[in-house]
C-alpha cells in the first residue's frame, strides 16, 4: 500500500502578493512601486515554473499532455490584479500560470503534473485538470472550449445567489469559433450574467494561424450579435491588461452583463511539449522575445525608475528559482496515488 499523501505547505508561497489598493478609476494604467514589483514577481514565478516543468517533461517525469504558458504571463497576472475574494477563474488546458496567479501552491501544482498524491487532484488529473475551490479556481479543461459554458454557469451561480462576484472565463483563439462559445454568450447576454470572457489570442490554434481559421480576426467582436461589448488589448503589457480588466470586471460586477477582452499575446513554445512548432519561423518567435517580452519590459521599467537595481532583481530570481526547485523536488518525492484512489471522487448513478 502506498504511503499517505504528503500535503504541500500552502503557506510556502503567497504568489498573489498583497499590494496597496489602487486609488485610480477603471482603465487607469498607473501603478505604484509595490504593484510593479508584485506583478514582476508573479510573472517571473510563472516563467520559471513553466521552464522547470518543460525540463521535467523532457526527463520523462511528466506524462500526458503539457501546455506551457511561457510568453503569456502578463494576461493572467494583469487580470488577477483586479479580482475580489470568491471571484471565479476557469480556463483551458494551458492552465499552470492561472493556477499560480490565483495563489495555488507551486508544490501542489507540480506534484499534479508528475501524477503524485500531493497534487491538487491527488495525481489523477495531470496538467490539464486540477482545481482549487479554496482559491476559486475551477480548472483546467482539456476539451476545446468546454470551459466557456461552465464559466458562464459560474457567473449564473453568482447572480442566482446574490453574490457580487464575477467569473473570469479564459479561452484561446482556437476555441473562439466553437458553437458552445456562442451559445454561452447568448445566455450570458440574455440574463446579464457577470462574466468576463478573456480570449488569449496567441495567434495559433495548435498549428493553424488565426488568419487561416477565422473569417474575422477581430475576436473581441464575437459578441456583437448579442450586444456584448468588447475590446482588443495588448496582452504583452501587464498594465494595459490590468487597466482593461478593471474596466471589464466593473462592467460585469455592476450588473451590466458580460464583456469580452481579446488579449493579443504570444506563446514562445509549441502548442504543447510534443509540438515542434515548424509552422512559424524562428525570426517570428525571436522578434516577440526580443521586442515584446512582458517580463523584460517590466524589468526595464523597474530599473529605469530606480525602483529596483540589478542586485535586487537577481535576488528575486534566486528566490523564485528556489521555490520552483523545491516544488520540483516535492513533485518527485510525493508518493504515487494508492490504487484505491481509482474509486474516489467519482459520481455513480443508480
Amino acid at each position: 500500500m502506498a504511503k499517505p499523501a504528503v500535503k504541500p505547505k500552502v503557506e510556502s508561497l503567497p504568489v498573489k502578493s498583497k499590494v496597496s489598493p489602487k486609488s485610480s478609476g477603471p482603465g487607469d494604467n498607473s501603478a505604484s512601486a509595490e504593484e510593479l514589483k508584485s506583478y514582476y514577481r508573479d510573472m517571473l514565478l510563472i516563467r520559471r515554473f513553466e521552464e522547470r516543468a518543460g525540463q521535467l517533461y523532457g526527463m520523462g517525469l511528466i506524462g500526458g499532455f503539457c501546455h506551457l504558458y511561457i510568453g503569456q504571463e502578463a494576461v493572467v497576472v494583469g487580470m488577477q490584479a483586479n479580482v475580489r475574494d470568491k471571484d471565479a477563474v476557469i480556463t483551458s488546458y494551458r492552465d499552470h500560470g492561472h493556477m499560480l496567479a490565483c495563489g495555488m501552491d507551486p508544490k501542489g501544482v507540480m506534484a499534479e503534473l508528475t501524477g503524485r498524491s500531493g497534487g491538487y487532484s491527488k495525481g489523477k488529473g495531470g496538467s490539464m485538470h486540477m482545481f482549487s475551490r479554496e482559491k476559486s479556481f475551477y480548472g483546467g479543461h482539456g476539451i476545446v472550449g468546454a470551459q466557456v459554458p461552465i464559466g458562464t454557469g459560474l457567473a449564473f451561480a453568482h447572480k442566482y445567489n446574490g453574490a457580487k462576484n464575477v467569473s473570469l472565463t479564459y479561452f484561446g483563439d482556437g476555441s473562439a469559433n466553437q458553437g458552445q462559445v456562442y451559445e454561452a454568450m447568448n445566455m450570458a447576454a440574455l440574463w446579464k450574467l457577470p462574466v468576463v470572457y478573456i480570449i488569449e489570442n496567441n495567434h495559433y490554434g495548435m498549428g493553424t494561424s488565426v488568419e487561416r481559421a477565422s473569417a474575422t480576426t477581430e475576436l473581441y467582436r464575437h459578441g456583437e450579435a448579442f450586444g456584448i461589448p468588447g475590446e482588443r488589448v495588448d496582452g504583452m503589457d501587464v498594465l494595459a491588461v490590468r487597466a482593461a480588466g478593471e474596466k471589464a470586471i466593473e462592467h460585469a460586477r455592476s450588473g451590466a452583463g458580460p464583456y469580452i477582452l481579446e488579449m493579443q499575446t504570444y506563446r514562445y513554445r509549441g502548442h504543447s511539449m510534443s509540438d515542434p512548432a515548424k509552422y512559424r519561423t524562428k525570426e517570428e518567435v525571436d522578434k516577440y522575445r526580443n521586442e515584446r517580452d512582458p517580463i523584460d519590459h517590466l524589468r526595464k521599467r523597474l530599473l529605469d525608475s530606480k525602483i529596483l537595481d540589478e542586485a535586487a532583481l537577481k535576488a528575486i530570481d534566486t528566490e523564485l528559482r528556489k521555490i520552483v526547485n523545491d516544488a520540483a523536488e516535492f513533485s518527485q518525492h510525493s508518493p504515487e496515488p494508492d490504487p484505491a484512489e481509482l474509486w474516489t471522487d467519482i459520481l455513480v448513478g443508480a
